[in-house]
């Protein structure tokens, strides 16, 4: 690990996911695994089956962050489109991988599955990609430049993630504490943004809660710098203590 700020976003492509018929499960996994690696989830975008709108959103997010993530669209049938548009991204033909067709055509052999052309669909990806390797299907995913790109299935996508992750630059941890406040947002609210503008050097987030009866506040404090989440974690509780004494039950 290093102490640089290593960031990432996520496309996630299924026109099955806008249509709400399947409810995505990748997005939260590679949030938690990045968060654990130190690299910075920072945008996710969700898009149709549609070539152009996965190259505008590829193409946009792959400059602006350390990596990309892309999730769906690399199965066999006619509306998996994802290696045709990375490849269109990256100007670069979509092609057969060789070692793709050999991995998945001895898999279909041992299992008395005639390989077809449909099948061999899950070996194209654009000229020069590297394997994403994944031991559910075998049938790879495939990295280009700084995109990494991975199948919908969240097993599938789990397994490759797993796979992959050690072998990315990771960057400074995000520390956080979480301090319970019985206190709505709207009596804590101002105290919060004066801390935080007290603290730059951390993130502070608050996220209410309601029991059926009582609002309270989840208030959690973010930083790389652990003593910087601290002092600001401190100024917190001096502040519902302050609030208390001035609201006595």
């Amino acid at each position: 690990m290093s102490e640089k700020i290593v960031t990432a976003g996520m496309v996630a492509i299924g026109d099955e996911l806008l249509s709400g018929k399947t409810k995505d499960r990748n997005i939260a996994h590679l949030a938690d695994m990045l968060t654990t690696a130190g690299i910075e989830l920072k945008e996710v975008r969700i898009v149709a089956d549609e070539t152009d709108a996965i190259v505008e959103a590829v193409n946009a997010l792959r400059t602006r962050y350390s990596y990309v993530f892309t999730s769906g669209g690399i199965g066999p049938t006619h509306d998996d489109i994802t290696a045709d548009a990375i490849s269109r991204a990256f100007d670069l033909p979509c092609e057969h991988d060789r070692e793709a067709l050999d991995m998945l055509g001895a898999v279909f052999q041992s299992r008395n599955i005639e390989f077809t052309d449909a099948r061999k669909r899950m070996a194209r990806m654009p000229r020069g990609a590297s394997h994403i390797r994944n031991r559910v299907s075998v049938a790879p995913g495939f990295t280009i430049g700084n995109v990494h790109v991975m199948a919908g299935v969240p097993s599938i996508f789990q397994a490759m993630l797993d796979w992959l992750l050690p072998r990315l630059e990771t960057g400074a941890i995000i520390h956080s504490e979480t301090v319970d406040c019985p206190y709505g947002e709207g009596t804590v609210g101002e105290g919060l943004e004066d801390i935080q503008n007290a603290h730059p050097d951390t993130v502070i987030g608050s996220y209410p809660k309601f029991d059926g009866k009582n609002y309270s506040t989840q208030i959690v404090v973010r930083s790389r710098d652990t003593q910087a989440i601290q002092r600001a974690v401190k100024a917190v509780n001096a502040m519902l203590v302050e609030i208390a004494e001035e609201n006595p039950a």
